[in-house]
């Protein structure tokens, strides 16, 4: 079986935009979708907390063997754990949604990241939890690498990355590259160009960028900023359905229905012009034959700090 790169990093753009955007701009233009009463229920109903902290991860469905839908299968009963899912994760992605002010905040860890993963011997790539057990396992080592206080996961499989961006008509990127690669097939030419389903597949999991994975880390922010614009143009209120479908469809979650809601009433207030996005500290460096991302300790510490604070754990 030929390894897929499938770059499925957008499903936190899935979550924040598809449902709390294009929901909460569907929903503040109904009337009335929800009363002041029911409204005032989603914030009694999570009103410990303004904001959410969410692990985003983005899995290959390994050529149609489930996807989301194995993954799910995965999960033992009456516990917040599963099986090992044989599934590792293309990206990983730690998001802030502030309810109150709009504000979003990202910060991408690189899947090849060396780290210690709880029930191993050895440290190994971070992308490795999630297969040995499922998302649970991937957010107690985030938790662990970053000292913070992590309750929250969405994952979804790439097979939303076509559904979604053919559905509100394309995403507009300027192509930084000559990106070409056999297997998997990449074919895209430099300019600005609206790229669909397909070519979004195409430059999100093309890797040969004179940075190595930092510059396909760099490339999925810009596409990420992209997307969120073209998801909240008005004409796009006509895609909320088939956005709805695919998250049900391809998304696999813990966060509780009221924050989703709650996002979604908030939706008005996101200002993508001070969207914070950054990516874990470090550079990539091969141990024997195994390429990994060191992260650097200090400025990591520094970066968390800065970013997400409120959620630190004492030492």
């Amino acid at each position: 079986m030929k390894k897929k790169f499938w770059a499925t990093f957008f499903i936190s753009i899935i979550c924040f935009s598809a449902l709390f955007a294009g929901a909460g701009k569907y929903l503040s233009n109904k009337e009335p979708a929800i009363s002041a009463g029911e409204e005032d229920g989603i914030e009694e109903a999570f009103d410990d907390e303004d904001e959410i902290l969410v692990l985003l991860m983005g899995i290959d469905d390994n050529d149609g063997v489930g996807g989301i839908k194995a993954v799910k299968e995965k999960k033992i009963k009456g516990e917040n754990s599963h099986k090992p899912t044989g599934m590792r994760t293309d990206t990983m992605i730690l998001g802030k949604y502030n309810f109150k002010t709009g504000e979003i905040t990202l910060l991408s860890i690189p899947r090849d990241t060396r780290v210690n993963i709880r029930g191993r011997k050895n440290p190994e790539k971070i992308t490795h939890a999630h297969s040995h057990g499922g998302p649970y396992l991937s957010i107690k080592t985030v938790k662990d690498l970053l000292n913070i206080d992590l309750k929250y996961y969405m994952t979804v499989d790439y097979l939303a990355v076509k559904s979604i961006v053919d559905a509100i008509g394309g995403v507009e990127i300027d192509v930084p590259v000559k990106m070409r690669h056999p297997d998997p097939y990449i074919h895209l030419d430099p300019g600005l160009k609206t790229l669909n389903g397909d070519e979004s597949l195409m430059y999100l999991r093309f890797r040969s960028y004179k940075e190595g994975d930092l510059g396909r880390v760099k490339a999925q922010q810009i596409f990420m900023k992209e997307f969120i614009k073209q998801v909240l143009k008005p004409k796009n209120l006509l895609a909320l359905p088939k956005m709805v479908k695919t998250y049900y469809d391809y998304v696999d979650t813990n966060v509780p229905f009221e924050a989703v809601m709650k996002g979604a009433m908030s939706a008005r207030k996101i200002d993508l012009e001070n969207m914070k996005v950054a990516t874990l500290p470090g550079e990539g460096e091969y141990i024997g034959p195994t390429s990994y991302f060191l992260y650097d300790e200090a400025e990591m510490r520094i970066l968390v700090k800065e970013l997400f604070g409120e959620y630190l754990l004492s030492e």
